[in-house]
């Protein structure tokens, strides 16, 4: 197990859906651990959950392998390489970021950040919007949250409330035929439910006694964050990029959207951004050691909360996934993050493309300062999707070209 969940953790690039089908070829075809229906089964509660499927699946996983012990193995080799590499990458980043030369080659990388983003709200959007009621959703998620500027938590608790109250009760899911592999361990649910959630609220409790306000307040938000990380990491980068910019002030928009970029680069899941803001923050307030204090806080209350979904919800996995209630549910809230993603591309463009972006006090619609449109950004934005929407080249190869591009106008 330390073998195989390791090089999933190694290779784990590209986005969910590259992760899935790494471990779908490692679990399901070369050791035959989990059945086509077991995986599948699986997956299908692990988007039901909060959090990132991808390790999420590796965790249950590994929990229907060798129960607890197995499961926080598979977890911890799926986040571990890609949470090392982010922290060497932030502190770089943080030491030597702002100097002129690195900012002209991080041009390049917001350019492809804009790409890859309108890429993933295209390809979730061809998979979720197949009826107009599902269009629907999307429009409004949109104008909720970048017209009105509504809160993220409130726009997919209304969709997943209107999936849940417009669901055809008397809706009946295909049976399943039975796991090969029986439960790892038998449903304990309120001593789970005791353990994790008393290491979860462990640190913060700690820090509210030692009256650290500053990793109180970082601690709070992230583990808010892992409630409500419905639709994937794009669709709350949004919250995400609405609260740590322009409420809290911990990072600049800029900074932002390079450490997508430097997110997308390393293996393990996308939501490891939040430990790239977190030791970006931390680094500011006090240096090495407040960045690496606020990455451990930010990863522990990021990633605790998705063994705690698992260990869980685990035992109850028929149970769950013969709910049409919560299919539908789920479904609206996957139709809204379509919306929350479009909010997403459209501000990280606008906010490359021109210098000076401001929002109105009464709506929250961005308004571009026409005479700062930058061409650099436009030209290398245009070259992006060339490369990656043309001739389908790979995020990271592109992001490369790219920065070299950047740097070449920059010198220029």
């Amino acid at each position: 197990m330390t073998r195989v969940f390791g090089r999933i953790g190694l290779l784990s690039f590209g986005g969910p859906a590259a992760q899935i089908a790494l471990m779908h070829r490692e679990l399901v075809e070369a050791k035959a651990w989990l059945t086509e229906r077991d995986f599948l089964r699986a997956l299908s509660l692990c988007m039901l959950l909060p959090g990132p499927e991808a390790m999420q699946l590796a965790t249950y996983a590994g929990w229907r392998l060798r129960g607890t012990a197995g499961g926080l193995l598979a977890g911890l080799l799926f986040v571990g390489p890609g949470a090392v590499v982010i922290t060497v990458l932030a502190l770089l980043y943080a030491s030597y970021g702002q100097l002129p030369l690195v900012q002209a080659a991080f041009l390049g990388v917001k350019a492809a950040v804009i790409v890859v983003v309108f890429q993933a709200l295209r390809t979730l959007s061809a998979k979720a919007l197949t009826g107009p009621q599902d269009r629907a959703i999307a429009g409004l998620s949109f104008l909720a949250l970048f017209v009105a500027g509504l809160p993220f938590p409130l726009v997919i608790a209304v969709a997943g409330l209107w999936g849940l109250l417009t669901a055809d009760a008397q809706t009946t899911l295909p049976a399943s035929t039975p796991a090969v592999l029986a439960p790892a361990v038998p449903s304990r649910p309120l001593r789970t439910l005791a353990v994790w959630g008393t290491l979860w609220s462990a640190p913060l409790l700690l820090l509210w006694a030692v009256d650290a306000r500053f990793l109180l307040e970082l601690g709070l938000f992230f583990s808010k964050l892992a409630v409500v990380t419905f639709g994937g990491a794009y669709a709350v980068l949004g919250y995400m990029t609405q609260t740590v910019v322009s409420d809290l002030g911990w990072v600049s928009t800029d900074q932002m959207i390079d450490a997508l970029g430097l997110a997308e680069t390393t293996p393990g899941p996308l939501i490891l951004v939040t430990q790239f803001i977190a030791l970006l923050a931390g680094f500011a307030q006090g240096g090495i050691i407040g960045a690496i204090a606020a990455g451990l806080l930010a990863l522990w209350v990021t990633f605790i909360p998705c063994f705690l979904w698992i260990f869980l919800a685990g035992p109850w996995l028929e149970a769950i996934n013969r709910q049409p209630r919560l299919t539908c549910a789920l479904r609206a809230i996957t139709c809204a993050a379509v919306g929350v993603i479009a909010s997403l591309a459209l501000w990280f463009a606008l906010h490359v493309l021109f210098q000076t972006v401001s929002s109105p006090q009464i709506l929250a619609l961005p308004s571009p300062d026409w005479s700062s449109f930058d061409p650099a950004a436009c030209a290398l934005t245009v070259l992006a999707a060339v490369l990656m929407g043309g001739l389908r080249m790979g995020f990271v190869p592109a992001m490369g070209f790219l920065a070299a591009a950047g740097l070449g106008l920059g010198m220029i």
